[in-house]
């Protein structure tokens, strides 16, 4: 966090103690913020300036079993000049840490007094998580005593080891407690009491008193705080029911007693002890004895483990850097040309002196590691790729000299600051270079980053809607009005701006209400979880810097995110996942197994014909950062013919330099000429035809026209682009003054800035775009060059994500690409190509685990093709191949090439796994009778098992299984006929609702896949559906009042068409995937209309002709043509008489169903039928 701002400060305070008045002096030892999760709800920010306002010389943070904000607070306190008592409710476990036999844990309150104590409750608080983890984070007795120099310890609450023996009239165990702590901390522990209305707290107190009075303990008082002002009680109420999941008029609910756990004023405080004046005295001396400095501008970084002792990092990095020069750019270039030793003496001389010698060695030795073990690595990331040292060390895979990159952009020599490298990894084996860092370096000096979700307007109104019991229709309503995402407006800007929300809220109490409540959480912290990248290295034990905590199973966290680890001189570096790295690499893989069993996708020429002419023509579905239809758009005017195109294409497609495309666009095909205002600015911007992209174009311009250093240009592109608008003037004025003596016109120097200084805003770091833009066009180059294998490792990488899986087997499809679906014969775990077709992998199958795959590939490699599905279970274990899985294959079509249909392999499962199953309990008794070997193919001619005759399952419930186990209709699809008539009817599909816009109004049809019905808190019926067309799915809710008109045309696999508002939201806890150009929405729309949709076919009408045997079955059809009237034909057929029914049928999917069951799959076809109503051939 950047420092603040000078702030009002306590005038009591003095250095080496504190000077207040007594007679109103209080400070507050017993704080819980929002890192209290969903419990304080104290901002620390305000904590601090209440603090300041009632002249309190300082305040302690005390969260649940944690430290979260214990680093924001020190400095947001040190800021407004009052002491920060850093300290901790902890957990204490009276048995023991390692104890989990019961759950029962007491409360202690820590504060540290100096660094020696403040490590100590660093390493209390991870030893909490790390040791004594059971349903709280525990420390115990024994890790207090062997950590208590530098604490001050509190008695706690009602919780506490001696509060808790008290209410249970236990008075010997208080005593013993009390005396425990003692003797453990001596002058340094006192006794906790509290006030706060409580009816039991006054017995309590006294029992307290009691304590303290007989073994000579000082008291001190405290409030319990968990909100800032009394009037916060009721947002802290909702607080409490969001992390429950209640409402607030839940009686039987977690409720706190009073409105009085708030920061009272000193004179409250006072007031409420009057009789106890030494328990408020008692919290000044406690500041007087705090002394906490924690160090800054000191780097803890590890020194890398150089082979040879003698060698030093320094020495050991010239040694890798020389022979990686050679290697990058052969031993006569390196030799011979002076600019590549010039940068990369003035590179390593910059590294060394700034120490960050180790920091290059440490990076290369684990990129090294992965690659030497085959996982992915991308060319670069970020501003490292400038540096020269970093490409000599494999570190970026880009050409900085090539690309014109600027080493300054990453390291300012002008400026002391830790590096920053970045590295994308695949997004499967990350985890192994994760690994692999702990047992270099020690698990005890890794760990990865804490992150924090907040509540941001709209989801604090949802979360305040959840809590007051507001129906859910008027708190989207709200919600939907309030602007989210990159420049998202808070509710009070809202309010502000959005004239329909101000009137909700002037109008109705309850929206008034709602949004007040949400306002008073607006931006708390509301859920810990691990950062997405961040992985912290420390030169010794990180509990030594910073407390840990452990999220889920295994990762271990620093408690502090990711701006304080950096602001305490720990070592940061982002390990990404790169989705588009896995699917390179296994398409790469998939070309070796199938094409060319050398290919390296590195050497491939940056020239290639076909990838551009595939950019051109916009066929980006899959390319990275390519895919969105906007940039399809431009790249189809662009035309791009080299990568520096895709390289300024990828920095000026976002918000901002977007408007500057056209002119990008015209300057390459000669339509616009570019004008220079200077000279100088030609060889700077003609790589972009007089546009500037990039930051470095800014760079270089305040180089060579004011004279600035590249450190000083780096400044000045740092103040431009944060918009620190209080240093621009003085920028401004250095930057002119350097044009002029550099014999530039003022008046001139004045426009050049002007120009510059927007630019800077949003101008996109060059070295990024490069390694981004590289990545654009490899992919490219596959899918143009090898798009079997492309989109094969495509399909691969989305199959739990089954919208995009159709997106790109419709984009398979319109490259000429065929689909087949999974076949235990030749199916691979993935997705593969499969001679020009793609095949689906069986891993894709749900219900068939990993291991189920890896038996049968392994058994299939192992005694060749599966005979049939008796031969399938004879040699896959059955442990891993039982019932269901072995369905699941049946119905997904992956036995589809063995003989029988899916109905007589389904049939004959069970008689199969028996089979197989008598086979081997005989192999285990050594019993292998002749039926036994005929049964196992034990080594002759596969046996063909008889299948019982049975007619092929209905066409309707085949795609019913492959939606069911391939999340999709592969084979064909129940619209497939329908589709063209269904868009004519609603005038747009599914996938294109993508384009739409928040609250419009649409209307699509499709064929319900999902269907839930539900009761709101009020009692009332909705519903929530899930609708497919052949491009996509969409989620539709019908509310309350809508849904008694609609509720009958909504069963599942029925056909409608829905009219309604569409909602637009960033999916849940979205941020932009790795290489993605937006973020993921959510798209549902609120049904306002809905009807049914009826396929006739278009030249000739089709129908149902059914076979008519029995009078029942006459009469079932009657009712059900009574039930389900429509326009759909009905023909029956009896002998050879032949008539067409006057009423029509409705074409849903449960019709067919109820046909199937009154006639048979053998007693009805779905055929052509004669508008005059005679005979036509079904």
């Amino acid at each position: 966090m950047s420092p603040r701002g000078s702030r009002r400060r306590c005038p009591g305070l003095r250095r080496g103690g504190v000077v207040c008045r007594p007679a109103v002096s209080f400070v507050h030892l017993h704080v819980h913020s929002e890192y209290s999760l969903l419990d304080g709800a104290c901002r620390i920010e305000d904590l601090c300036r209440r603090t300041v306002e009632e002249g309190a010389p300082g305040v302690a943070l005390t969260d649940h079993g944690v430290m979260f904000g214990a680093m924001e607070f020190y400095y947001a306190a040190k800021d407004h000049g009052i002491v920060p008592i850093i300290g901790c409710e902890a957990y204490l476990a009276p048995r023991g840490r390692k104890d989990r036999s019961v759950r029962d844990e007491a409360h202690v309150t820590l504060l540290a007094a100096d660094h020696t104590g403040y490590k100590n409750l660093v390493a209390l608080i991870s030893a909490g998580f790390l040791e004594g983890y059971y349903y709280k984070p525990r420390i115990d007795l024994e890790l207090l005593e062997r950590h208590n120099d530098g604490l001050i310890v509190l008695s706690g609450c009602m919780s506490g080891l001696v509060a808790a023996p008290l209410l249970k009239n236990d008075r010997k165990a208080a005593l013993q407690n009390a005396k425990t702590y003692h003797e453990i901390f001596g002058d340094r522990f006192y006794v906790e009491i509290m006030r706060h209305g409580m009816p039991e707290e006054e017995e309590l107190n006294r029992g307290l008193v009691s304590v303290a009075r007989e073994l000579n303990l000082p008291l001190v008082a405290t409030n319990d705080s968990h909100y800032l002002s009394r009037g916060d009680a009721p947002a802290h109420d909702v607080l409490l029911c969001i992390g429950t999941g209640k409402t607030v008029s839940d009686t039987q609910r977690l409720k706190f007693f009073s409105d009085q756990f708030y920061i009272k004023t000193p004179q409250e405080m006072r007031e409420l002890f009057a009789d106890l004046p030494d328990a408020c005295d008692n919290t000044v001396e406690i500041a007087k004895r705090i002394d906490i400095k924690i160090p800054e501008r000191v780097f803890h970084l590890p020194v890398y483990p150089v082979p040879e002792p003698e060698t030093t990092p320094e020495a050991y990095l010239r040694e890798l850097c020389e022979a990686g020069l050679v290697e990058r750019y052969g031993a006569q270039r390196a030799a011979g040309d002076p600019e590549l030793r010039e940068r990369l003496e003035y590179e390593l001389g910059i590294i060394v002196k700034m120490g960050f010698a180790s920091y290059f060695l440490i990076v290369w030795d684990f990129i090294k590691y992965a690659r030497d073990h085959g996982i992915p690595v991308g060319p670069g990331r970020g501003s490292a790729a400038g540096s020269l040292v970093s490409y000599c060390l494999h570190i970026s895979n880009v050409d900085p000299i090539r690309f014109s990159l600027i080493f300054e952009r990453f390291l300012n020599p002008d400026r002391i600051s830790m590096p920053d490298i970045d590295t994308d990894f695949c997004v499967e084996r990350r985890d192994e270079v994760i690994r692999y860092v702990e047992e270099k370096y020690g698990k005890e000096r890794v760990a990865q980053i804490v992150t924090f979700g907040t509540m941001l307007a709209r989801a604090a109104v949802r979360d305040a809607g959840r809590a007051l019991a507001v129906p859910l229709p008027e708190v989207d309503k709200v919600a939907k009005l309030i602007p989210s995402g990159p420049g998202g407006l808070s509710i009070a800007q809202s309010l502000e701006q959005i004239p329909e929300l101000r009137l909700l809220y002037d109008n109705s109490p309850q929206v008034r209400r709602l949004l007040d409540t949400a306002r008073s959480i607006e931006g708390l912290a509301r859920h810990a979880s691990t950062h997405a990248a961040g992985v912290v290295i420390g030169k010794e034990a990180l509990t030594q810097y910073a407390p840990l905590i452990k999220l889920g199973d295994n990762d271990v966290n620093t408690q502090y995110s990711m701006g304080w680890i950096e602001k305490i001189g720990l070592l940061k570096m982002d390990f990404l996942g790169l989705r588009n790295l896995t699917v390179m690499q296994n398409a790469v893989e998939e070309i070796r197994r199938t094409v060319n069993p050398t290919f390296d996708l590195d050497t491939v020429t940056l020239e290639d014909p076909k990838t551009f002419a595939l950019l051109s023509q916009g066929r980006t579905t899959g390319v990275f950062q390519f895919e969105s239809d906007g940039m399809r758009r431009y790249l189809m005017e662009l035309q791009p013919s080299c990568l520096d195109d895709l390289v300024a294409m990828n920095a000026l497609y976002r918000p901002g330099p977007m408007d500057w495309i056209p002119d990008f666009i015209a300057g390459k095909h000669g339509k616009k000429k570019p004008t220079y205002l200077h000279p100088k600015l030609e060889p700077i911007l003609a790589e972009t035809y007089g546009v500037a992209v990039y930051q470095e174009q800014v760079m270089q311009i305040a180089r060579e026209l004011a004279g600035f250093t590249m450190g000083q240009a780096d400044e000045l592109r740092k103040v431009m682009g944060k918009k620190q608008v209080d240093k621009v003037p003085k920028y401004r004025k250095k930057f002119v003054d350097g044009c002029v003596q550099q014999g530039i016109d003022e008046a001139l120097a004045e426009r050049v800035f002007g120009f510059i200084e927007p630019f800077a805003g949003y101008g996109f770091n060059k070295s990024h775009s490069v390694c981004y833009g590289l990545i654009a066009y490899q992919t490219a180059y596959l899918k143009a060059n090898y798009p079997q294998q492309y989109m094969a490792a495509l399909a691969s990488s989305v199959r739990d994500k089954t919208d995009k899986l159709v997106e790109y087997i419709e984009e398979s499809r319109a490259l000429g690409i065929d689909v087949l679906p999974p076949d235990v014969n030749t199916s691979q775990s993935d997705f593969s190509a499969d001679g020009a077709a793609i095949r689906f992998g069986l891993s894709a199958i749900k219900g068939v685990g990993e291991s189920a795959v890896r038996a049968v590939i392994a058994a299939r490699e192992q005694g060749g093709a599966f005979a049939d599905v008796f031969d399938l279970a004879a040699r896959v274990d059955t442990k891993q191949l039982n019932k269901r899985v072995l369905e699941a294959l049946v119905k997904a079509g992956a036995l589809d090439s063995l003989p029988g249909n899916r109905a007589q392999q389904l049939d004959a499962v069970e008689d199969a796994l028996a089979s197989a199953g008598r086979a081997a309990r005989d192999r285990e008794l050594g019993q292998a009778s002749l039926f036994g070997a005929l049964e196992a193919n034990g080594g002759g001619p596969a046996l063909t098992h008889a299948l019982r005759e049975l007619p092929p399952p209905p066409q309707s419930e085949a795609l019913a299984w492959e939606k069911e186990h391939l999340g999709l209709y592969l084979s064909g699809h129940p619209l497939a006929e329908a589709a063209e008539t269904l868009y004519a009817r609603t005038g747009r599909s599914i996938r294109e609702l993508q384009r739409c816009e928040d609250d419009e109004f649409v209307c699509v049809g499709g064929i319900i896949v999902e269907l839930r019905k539900v009761l709101t808190k009020q009692q009332q019926q909705m519903l929530i559906a899930k609708i497919e067309d052949t491009t996509g799915a969409i989620e539709v809710v019908v509310f309350p009042k809508v849904y008694p008109a609609v509720q009958q045309l909504f069963e599942r696999d029925g056909v409608v068409i829905v009219k309604g508002r569409l909602r637009v939201r960033e999916a849940r806890g979205a941020v932009p995937a790795e290489g993605e150009e937006e973020t993921p929405l959510e798209l549902t729309i609120h049904v306002n209309e809905a009807a049914p949709f009826e396929y006739n076919g278009s030249a000739q009408s089709r129908g149902w002709h059914l076979r008519v045997a029995t009078k029942a079955q006459i009469d079932r059809l009657r009712a059900l043509v009574s039930e389900w009237p429509g326009e759909v034909p009905l023909v029956l057929h009896h002998g050879s008489h032949v008539k067409r029914l006057p009423a029509g049928i409705s074409g849903a999917p449960q019709v067919r169903t109820e046909l199937e069951r009154i006639f048979g799959s053998e007693g009805m076809r779905e055929g052509a039928v004669d508008d005059g109503g005679g005979r036509s051939s079904p």
